[in-house]
């Protein structure tokens, strides 16, 4: 999982609300599945400065409600406000802010939101009226936004969250801080979570390096042209101070890693599965012991080695180091984040073990089929 790094750096203040708003949605979620069902394996990433952001957000809510300290984050300041903006700017602004999610599957899945967000569309197209709004408008329309953020497994379990969706309409503080409450409690606990199942073995937890960095430039920077032959490259060879960097953003992410889970990760997805020679030799040097890229990566690779293209079910090491790389199946992890969304579920789940199944009967040695997926945007596509 990953979102970068939102914190306006001169004032703590974060500029884009998607940390908390995947962490309420997306990450609750796949805890929640993997919870229930014990015998499923996964590994789960993380990027370090994610987890900085999300541990930000516990403390900011924590603070807020025992001491009343200023929240840093727009929306939540809004959600948590006595009252609502009354200046036409702030008004256009959070309309927009609360419209920014899936119109079909969050928006158009719940009546009362639907309403509330058709009027929002109108009070765009006509900000002379924003004034006459009436401020109960605008609490409805932060609660329905968050509602609909809510992940599954908390709509299902959680009365708190039943009695929200339940009332429809004319929220007042009390309901919002309530639903603000429940917000901090699910980022006071993901992360404690996802740390317990891996403490029992069900899932592994790996880290990118600290704030997701493409390894600086990859080190050499001509390297880019073993996958883009034609590619437009700057007339420097290296980044400068690229090694210094590589190895900062490393050390950095393992000390958080290490902080908030209690172990060190041995795997590594390289930001955007991006690698170089140079890159997969420094990552062997920090002691992991597996990392993880794409499937290009490995076919250009075997194509310049005159090596099969078919062979790639199975983890690759480079000459002279120890480290295991394994690389994504984009065709199986395509069809989960982008076609899988709109077949029936229990077709999409026979399709999925048919192509497994394929892969199986034409290996010809243990493999090791890796799908690799984003933790966010694919699971809003999906009806529930």
């Amino acid at each position: 999982m990953h979102q970068p790094e939102y914190r306006d750096m001169s004032s703590g203040e974060y500029v884009l609300p998607w940390t908390y708003l995947h962490v309420i949605k997306d990450y609750v979620d796949m805890a929640a599945h993997l919870e229930a069902h014990p015998g499923a394996r996964a590994v789960i990433n993380f990027a370090p400065v994610l987890l900085d952001q999300i541990e930000d957000y516990a403390e900011q809510i924590d603070n807020f409600l025992t001491n009343t300290t200023p929240l840093r984050d727009p929306l939540l300041r809004a959600l948590a406000a006595t009252d609502m903006p009354l200046n036409t700017d702030d008004r256009l602004a959070l309309i927009h802010s609360c419209l920014r999610t899936n119109r079909h599957r969050s928006i158009e899945r719940y009546q009362p939101y639907h309403k509330i967000a058709e009027m929002a569309d109108w009070l765009v197209e006509n900000p002379q009226f924003l004034p006459y709004a009436a401020p109960q408008f605008f609490a409805d329309l932060l609660v329905w936004y968050h509602l609909a953020w809510i992940g599954e497994t908390v709509k299902h379990t959680d009365l708190r969250i039943k009695r929200l969706l339940n009332r429809e309409s004319a929220y007042g503080l009390e309901e919002r801080l309530e639903l603000f409450s429940v917000i901090g409690e699910l980022l006071e606990n993901v992360l404690g979570r996802y740390k317990k199942l891996a403490k029992s073995g069900q899932i592994e937890l790996s880290m990118t390096p600290y704030a997701h960095p493409i390894m600086p430039l990859l080190l050499d920077i001509h390297s880019a042209r073993e996958a883009m032959p034609d590619a437009p490259l700057p007339q420097l060879n290296q980044y400068p101070g690229g090694e210094e960097r590589v190895r900062w953003h490393i050390e950095k992410g393992l000390e958080t890693f290490q902080r908030v889970f209690g172990c060190r990760p041995v795997g590594c997805w390289p930001s955007e599965g991006a690698v170089s020679d140079a890159t997969v030799k420094i990552l062997d040097d920090s002691g992991f012991r597996w990392a993880a890229s794409g499937q290009n990566v490995l076919s250009n690779s075997l194509s310049a080695a005159n090596l099969h293209v078919e062979h790639r079910h199975r983890p690759y090491q480079l000459e002279n180091t120890s480290i295991q790389c394994f690389f994504r199946d984009d065709g199986l992890s395509d069809l989960i984040g982008f076609k899988y969304s709109s077949w029936h579920g229990d077709d999409a789940v026979a399709d999925l073990v048919n192509h497994l199944e394929n892969i199986a009967n034409n290996q010809h040695h243990r493999g090791v089929i890796a799908i690799i997926m984003d933790g966010e945007n694919a699971w809003e596509h999906y009806p529930n």
